[in-house]
């Protein structure tokens, strides 16, 4: 059977020129057109050269049947699961590229960078015959190692069980909870099939999970991970010679397969002690759990007062709380079976933070208090004033929530500074900046503790950005005000994803917060080119301090982090 294979091909510009083009391809497919730009991606059929291998009856038919739902049981896809809508220009997927030198064509490399910086994202390995949202790529890691002023670029895929399992069949199956159930007809037919393809032993999801490793990394317990929420950690490693590897799919050493975990779990740097959760779709919906310094996970603690599944997808650590928040974005487990969105906004739900001391062995000290307006995504830092009594938050918040479950493009999101009377159950908010802004770091020292720096991304089409923002939180005063103190915007056709903040002596503690350097990927979209930048984080203007050509395009993703080169030599 022939199966479509993506090819790309140059591209010539923005998503604005992908939605003005006039060049459209009938798809047989579909009985609908699909309009597409010759530039971003053209499907052609495999003759079988790659990917061609012996399949068996069962896999046969069990392709058909996916394409008979693909063909006609799925509803009209909207733009937010139309393959050819979301990997359009550099959010188009990559091949991987073994290790290649780099040439820095401006400046020079500072020698704190000796190191890799690895940054994670969605990059499917095969064209999509049905609905595809962004979140469902496999995960791809692009890293530049960094030593002795040069560097080494590498792209390599996560070898999930997923990916592993798509790979062998050659094809695309397994059930995504972002597009998959796209009307209730294609919803049960593809659970269905899901189900038969585990009675027939060719895929279990419980046992070898479904995750795709494609949001963020995190080191602990000597180990270097590629996360996503829906699964178990996967262990990677770079190598001596700039290669990634992917180890195993990590149990926690709790021997169960079908534990799951954040893809932002948060690292005390003083006890090397790991915080994170797990949510599903049953009760208790929300439960945390502490992960040892060997990398050994401990006792559960469920939240059991949450009335409903719901999307949580970071939180926040203080020295002695977890500060996590009910949001009105939940899920409605019989409108995904409908065929509607996973995530369902509730206007009348008023949104509120749970403050649990960060050593509870249950739920009994949970604090929940409301917080009209507010709706986080990610956290920046979180810390404690007036001896515990008051606890404060750095976090956007959503303010076009509703609109940007269907399209990240009207995702607008301020900075917020909480302050959180724990007795009281006050909350005082303050913007920073009225700037749409995400991606917020810090220098990694100051996770927990008071923080007076911030550097976010100015959000175009998230998780693409057009420059980054540096904000001082000591300039905010009673009425708020704008606490902008650098930017650097990349240009017209440029965009970047999140920064990483590397300190210039992480060893020195009497080094001041913002002496160091931001890292991060951005691309040109009029000539397709991808560079690796080194920004001065004390600098006004965030001046670039050197650029790497790199090899090959990076498309668009989400979080990552730079490993010092003695720590990459213990993974």
């Amino acid at each position: 059977m022939i199966v479509p294979q993506l090819v790309i091909v140059p591209s010539l510009g923005t998503q604005e020129k992908y939605l003005q083009t006039k060049n459209t391809i009938s798809s047989k497919s579909k009985k609908k057109s699909i309009t597409v730009s010759k530039h971003y991606i053209r499907l052609v059929e495999n003759n079988g050269s790659k990917r061609r291998s012996n399949k068996s009856l069962a896999t046969i038919f069990f392709k058909s049947l996916d394409d008979f739902i693909s063909t006609y049981m799925d509803l009209p896809l909207r733009p937010c699961i139309d393959p050819m809508h979301v990997l359009s220009g550099n959010f188009a997927p990559v091949d991987e590229l073994p290790p290649t030198p780099c040439h820095v064509d401006e400046g020079s490399l500072p020698s704190a960078l000796d190191g890799v910086y690895i940054r994670n994202g969605p990059n499917p390995q095969f064209i999509p015959h049905g609905p595809f949202h962004v979140f469902d790529g496999d995960g791809m890691l692009h890293s530049i190692r960094i030593s002795n002023g040069e560097a080494v670029f590498c792209s390599r895929y996560v070898k999930t069980c997923k990916y592993m399992a798509e790979q062998k069949m050659g094809y695309p199956f397994i059930v995504s909870p972002f597009s998959s159930f796209n009307g209730t007809a294609a919803a049960i037919a593809r659970f269905v099939l899901g189900v038969a393809r585990k009675l027939a032993g060719h895929f279990d999801p419980m046992v070898n999970g479904f995750g795709t490793a494609n949001t963020s990394l995190a080191m602990f317990g000597g180990m270097l991970f590629a996360l996503c929420e829906s699964d178990l950690p996967y262990q990677v490693r770079v190598t001596s010679d700039a290669d990634i590897i992917t180890v195993s799919r990590h149990d926690l050493y709790t021997n169960d397969p079908t534990l799951r975990m954040t893809a932002h779990p948060k690292i005390d740097s003083e006890t090397g002690e790991v915080f994170a959760f797990r949510c599903d779709i049953v009760p208790p919906f929300l439960t945390f759990f502490r992960v040892d310094t060997s990398g050994r996970k401990g006792p559960d603690v469920p939240i059991s007062s949450l009335e409903r599944a719901l999307v949580v997808h970071d939180f926040a650590l203080s020295k002695n709380f977890i500060i996590f928040q009910d949001t009105q974005v939940g899920i409605n487990l019989m409108d995904m079976m409908r065929g509607k969105s996973v995530m369902v906004f509730k206007p009348d739900k008023v949104p509120r933070l749970g403050i649990l001391p960060r050593y509870a062995h249950d739920e009994t000290e949970l604090v929940w208090i409301d917080a009209p307006g507010f709706n986080m995504l990610h956290s920046i830092n979180a810390w404690e004033e007036e001896f515990g009594k008051k606890v404060v938050i750095l976090a956007p918040n959503l303010l076009s929530i509703e609109q940007g479950l269907e399209d990240t493009s009207l995702y607008h999101s301020v900075i917020e500074k909480l302050t959180i009377d724990v007795e009281t159950k006050q909350v005082v908010r303050r913007s920073l900046c009225n700037e749409n802004l995400e991606f917020g770091v810090i220098n990694p020292a100051y996770a927990g503790k008071k923080n007076r720096y911030v550097y976010a991304g100015v959000a175009a089409q998230l998780p693409r950005v057009r420059g980054v923002m540096k904000l001082d939180v000591s300039r905010l005063t009673a009425d708020g005000g704008d606490c902008t103190v650098a930017s650097r915007l990349y240009g017209l056709g440029w965009y970047g994803g999140e920064a990483c903040f590397v300190p210039r002596e992480p060893d020195n503690p009497a080094a001041e917060e913002d002496d160091g350097f931001l890292v991060t990927y951005v691309h040109n979209e009029e000539n397709e080119e991808s560079w690796f930048i080194v920004m001065n984080a004390k600098s006004p203007t965030l001046d670039i301090v050197a650029r790497v050509r790199l090899p090959g395009r990076v498309p668009y993703g989400f979080h990552g982090l730079f490993v010092r080169e003695a720590d990459r030599k213990l993974t």
